[in-house]
């Protein structure tokens, strides 16, 4: 008997590879002797560095880099297993966290410390950098990122421009002269899961710069600057990004990768299905465990138990989702992969208690699963 454990990290409470760990043991108390093989997941958030280290047997590497401020801050990327592929997340160093309720201006604020990651790691050598980009504090277009990087983004005058979404309007041209060659052999994949444009009223400004500090009139600042952007951009690296599905998330970061390196936007899940090679992991298996903190009747767009489910639905494989919150919209899942879902929570209890207890707690489930699926595992 073969078990495929592939949980999401179960947020504030179990990273992916705990949660794994947990489920494994509980199991493991009924069905001692199958075989257990364990891929923490995540989908491009928060975590997804931390769960494909876990699931390759990579290393985290830290780095001091350019906070969004423009201050020292401690970030991280992930070397892979293949040590050929690394694994950024660009909140580590342009995330909205790091600054301070009350110091949140997207004029200002700057992806230069996520151009500074992704330099470490073609440092490292490798070939193919996967990048989060969800949670920034920026509305730069990458802008940061790209001076980093070594381009070069000029004011009239020949002079660098200044950092943040409001200098975006003082640029004139655009100079790759000194763009980091390295660039041009390596794939760069983006987990983007939002299809907003980089401009107009579903744009990178528009929907997202009020939640990092702008308020209207910086708003509309903002956008007319992204177009300027988007302008510059296509005269002088021949490339219209304005109107490109997700080109408008993270700030326009998306739209700058798309940009400055060609990068693909995918699906996160689907980036983490496939640098775990979890299809072909799942093929021989008799049962896939996957989940998450809370299962939602939003978990169907794109979340990470139905990616899993979805991957071993191809091979005819049975799927259980757990979570600590099993919501009423739920049954929407059974639609997309999911054959049965269960909550870990025992009972009425505190939500300081849930988290505190929710490696115990998934142990006490994933036993009861085990029991349920040996019942019917034996008469088959």
């Amino acid at each position: 008997m073969k078990i495929v454990i592939a949980p999401d990290s179960f947020k504030e409470s179990l990273s992916a590879l705990e949660a794994a760990e947990s489920i494994e043991r509980g199991f493991k108390r009924v069905i001692p002797d199958a075989e257990y093989v364990k891929v923490p997941m995540a989908d491009g958030g928060e975590g997804t560095v931390q769960s494909l280290v876990d699931a390759t047997g990579g290393q985290i590497i830290s780095k001091t880099v350019t906070g969004p401020l423009g201050e020292p801050v401690e970030a991280f990327f992930g070397i892979l297993g293949n040590k050929t592929t690394a694994v950024i997340e660009m909140a580590a160093a342009s995330g909205i966290h790091l600054v301070p309720a009350e110091q949140r201006n997207p004029l200002v604020t700057t992806t230069r410390g996520t151009g500074e990651l992704i330099t470490a790691a073609l440092d490292h050598g490798v070939d193919h950098i996967i990048i989060g980009i969800g949670g920034s504090a920026t509305n730069d277009g990458g802008a940061g990122m790209a001076k980093a990087l070594g381009a070069k983004l000029l004011d009239q005058n020949g002079a660098e421009i200044e950092e943040g979404g409001g200098a975006l309007g003082c640029l004139d041209s655009i100079n790759l002269s000194e763009f980091d060659p390295r660039l041009s052999h390596v794939k760069i994949e983006v987990a983007c899961d939002v299809d907003n444009p980089l401009t107009g009223e579903k744009g990178a400004s528009a929907i997202f710069g009020p939640q990092k500090g702008a308020d209207q009139q910086m708003v509309a600042l903002l956008d007319q600057n992204l177009a300027h952007y988007a302008a510059v951009i296509e005269r002088d690296l021949g490339k219209n990004i304005n109107d490109v599905p997700g080109a408008g998330a993270a700030g326009g970061l998306g739209g700058g990768l798309l940009a400055f390196m060609s990068a693909e936007l995918k699906r996160g899940v689907d980036i983490v299905i496939e640098a775990t090679g979890l299809s072909s992991i799942v093929e021989d298996a008799d049962l896939v465990i996957t989940g998450e903190g809370k299962i939602d009747g939003q978990t169907i767009f794109g979340k990470t138990p139905i990616g899993v489910a979805k991957t071993a639905k191809k091979h005819g494989i049975p799927v259980v989702g757990i979570a600590g919150n099993v919501a009423k919209d739920s049954e929407a899942v059974y639609e997309h992969g999911i054959d049965a879902l269960f909550s870990i929570v025992p009972g009425v209890t505190s939500l300081e208690d849930a988290f505190k207890h929710a490696g115990e707690y998934a142990e006490r489930t994933a036993a009861s699963i085990a029991a349920v699926f040996k019942i019917g595992f034996v008469k088959r």
